[in-house]
């Protein structure tokens, strides 16, 4: 799990990362320290959020699998959420704060793929 914080953490514009269990609420792992943001405090209150989105693509008829992130805009940072549900994993998501003038959101979902197989 360091080995995958550590290579998310990497990622150009990235300030924080965890790997949170949404079932539990708890945080297994977090690396980073974003300004003014508690980052395992922030990491639990988004398993609302994750929860909340699940439930709404059952309703609408979608699978739970086909959610890839969750993206939250906010005016110098992005929060991406992004549930670990379509592979082995299930019940865990990567949560990452990011600056967001530096970060390309595409080059992360992209470079987030090989930081989950180290999962």
């Amino acid at each position: 799990m360091n080995i995958a914080l550590r290579q998310a953490m990497r990622i150009q514009g990235v300030l924080g990362v965890a790997v949170v269990d949404y079932v539990s609420r708890m945080t297994l792992g977090a690396l980073g320290s974003p300004d003014g943001l508690d980052l395992v405090r922030a990491a639990n209150g988004e398993t609302d959020v994750v929860r909340a989105k699940l439930s709404a693509m059952t309703l609408g008829g979608y699978r739970p699998e086909q959610l890839e992130d969750i993206l939250v805009t906010l005016d110098t940072e992005y929060h991406l959420i992004r549930p670990l549900n379509r592979r082995t994993h299930e019940g865990l998501f990567l949560y990452l704060v990011m600056e967001r003038p530096l970060t390309d959101v595409e080059m992360v979902r992209k470079q987030l793929q090989q930081v989950e197989r180290l999962l």
